[in-house]
């Protein structure tokens, strides 16, 4: 069961992406979690850098699309400003607003990743959806909800199995590829 929540990718950040091997892959859109992957839940709007990588994923050829669980005020004022097609109030890991994500860039799940900080809602869903998914070292987990700590806990009971299976690396964090495992 533990094996739905692996991701096919784990990084520190949505910088250490390897945009080039994602292109190179037939990737051309990404569909994002907002809230601790791009930046932290108390930061209103877009950091500089991270208006540097919106600005190179842009550049290299891939859409965007903010998928988050959060609610269409806080979603839209981080996305409108971007110009950014955003879907609040998802309902991950449910499979439709993925779909609509797709959707919304024209594109093929094939063609799609799903990067975010949580297993049991961006992981999870992505997978379900057949989607490519990187899973993220969460920004600020000190400013998350009461659901988002309960799902870490689900989260810490799923690593364990994975580790103990050899699926999942001693030491989070580290960029690490599943599908090559």
């Amino acid at each position: 069961m533990f094996k739905r929540l692996l991701p096919d990718q784990i990084v520190n950040t949505v910088f250490d992406i390897d945009l080039n091997e994602l292109h190179s892959q037939g990737v051309r859109g990404i569909i994002t979690d907002l809230d601790n992957t791009l930046v932290s839940a108390h930061t209103p709007l877009a950091t500089p850098q991270l208006l540097g990588w919106l600005d190179l994923v842009k550049e290299r050829g891939f859409q965007v699309v903010i998928l988050s669980n959060n609610n269409k005020t806080r979603v839209s004022k981080f996305a409108e400003p971007l110009g950014i097609p955003y879907i609040p109030a998802a309902k991950k890991p449910a499979g439709g607003a993925f779909q609509r994500a797709l959707r919304l860039m024209d594109i093929a799940p094939k063609q799609a990743v799903v990067v975010g900080d949580q297993m049991l809602t961006d992981i999870f869903g992505g997978r379900r959806a057949g989607l490519h998914t990187i899973l993220v070292t969460p920004i600020a987990p000190s400013e998350e909800g009461w659901t988002t700590r309960m799902n870490r806990r689900i989260e810490k009971i799923a690593l364990a199995n994975l580790r103990k299976k050899g699926l999942w690396p001693l030491k989070g964090g580290d960029s690490h590829d599943h599908r090559s495992s």
